[in-house]
């Protein structure tokens, strides 16, 4: 079915729907990574942002149940090339098509891939509509204009769970009692971590788990109150989507958690924590979004193979530099990728060392993170 993709500044970019008739927005974005798109559409850092796979070939290995990142795909839709409905995985539970088609989220392929990415690195994300309606394409572009921009969106109120929960066999089970210390039934044998859900996925709840962290999972609004009330080992500020300077909310809870117990913060967590510390974000012109971008860790020297999913960063300039050091900065543009408070038991870092999909080069942070715990004294 014959569809449009129209931006915000008026390119338009002729395409195919391969999960039939439909008209969605969001923010047009790209990623780099060759494989894992069921990881990155199932990524609540993806919401109301429409995913270029920057491979050219995708849907050949098709949908497994095993490798979602969320309970729903996250992204608003997925643009591609060349869209490969007959896939070979012994692990496959059904096509991208069909998987897209049940959660009514529009797939677009036959379209210039590499046009689409040259563009949106030399004029900045874009906002854009896509639908098989094709016969007023300035009226799509118009449509793209009033859509609302990324920044100054709270995109983590909406994705964040309503309800506490733990995580068993990938499926939330959801606490039903009152917020306290006695639910963490492994004290003295696991770590007690409360994980702030601003879009959390999956593999981090895993790879904590691994590390030997029982992990309770709590809603993005969840007080600082409650959380001394549950007396923690330690603190997660997870993932998720959009511009880090609404959620206020959290940056206040955030502040009042510095110095309580060891904080860990990824992504959206990371940008929250700068702002807790008294900095600044700001948006980048297209973001990071791909499973290869090397990162130096200040410290070592050593330099990792990342994966990563963000469009704002924070701004060292705005930290107080007797408080925070840069403790990994991205080799491509030399943005600041974590954060370590010199005083406080507080480590960030903007990257994703839970990959899924991605390398596994970082994984040593979720260790660091118990480290943290263990030489804590309160």
């Amino acid at each position: 079915m014959k569809a449009l993709l129209a931006l915000e500044d008026g390119r338009i970019f002729s395409c195919r729907s391969f999960t039939g008739p439909g008209e969605v927005g969001g923010e047009v974005v790209f990623n780099t990574s060759m494989t894992g798109y069921q990881e990155i559409l199932t990524d609540p850092s993806y919401r109301g942002q429409m995913v270029t796979m920057t491979y050219p070939l995708i849907g050949n290995y098709g949908v497994s149940r095993e490798d979602v990142e969320s309970s729903r795909i996250q992204a608003s839709a997925l643009i591609v090339r060349e869209y490969q409905d007959d896939y070979s995985n012994w692990r496959a539970d059904m096509s991208l098509a069909d998987y897209l088609k049940a959660a009514n989220v529009v797939g677009i392929d036959e379209l210039d891939t590499r046009a689409l990415t040259l563009h949106l690195r030399t004029h900045g994300a874009k906002r854009g509509i896509i639908s098989t309606d094709v016969a007023n394409p300035e009226a799509l572009v118009e449509k793209a204009k009033a859509l609302p921009s990324m920044e100054g969106c709270d995109l983590a109120s909406g994705v964040s769970t309503d309800k506490p929960y733990r995580l068993v066999n990938d499926t939330p089970v959801f606490i039903q009692e009152e917020l306290a210390e006695g639910l963490f039934t492994a004290r003295g044998e696991k770590k007690a971590v409360v994980a702030f859900d601003f879009g959390i996925k999956f593999n981090i709840i895993r790879l904590l788990e691994a590390a030997g962290c029982e992990v309770i999972v709590v809603p993005a609004n969840t007080t600082a109150e409650t959380v001394k009330a549950m007396n923690p080992d330690g603190i997660f500020l997870s993932n998720g989507p959009g511009d880090p300077e609404p959620v206020t909310y959290a940056v206040e809870t955030v502040k009042a958690l510095i110095g309580y117990r060891p904080i860990f913060g990824i992504c959206l967590g990371h940008q929250i924590m700068s702002l807790a510390l008294g900095g600044k974000t700001y948006k980048l012109k297209f973001g990071h979004r791909g499973g290869n971008q090397p990162v130096q860790n200040t410290e070592t020297s050593k330099v990792e193979i990342t994966s990563q999913n963000h469009g704002f960063a924070a701004d060292m300039d705005s930290l107080s530099a007797a408080d925070v050091e840069v403790s990994h900065v991205n080799l491509n543009d030399r943005t600041v990728e974590g954060l370590r408070h010199k005083v406080h038991p507080v480590l960030s870092v903007q990257y994703h060392p839970e990959a899924s999909p991605g390398p596994n080069d970082a994984q040593y942070l979720f260790d660091e993170f118990v480290s943290m715990m263990e030489r804590f004294t309160v």
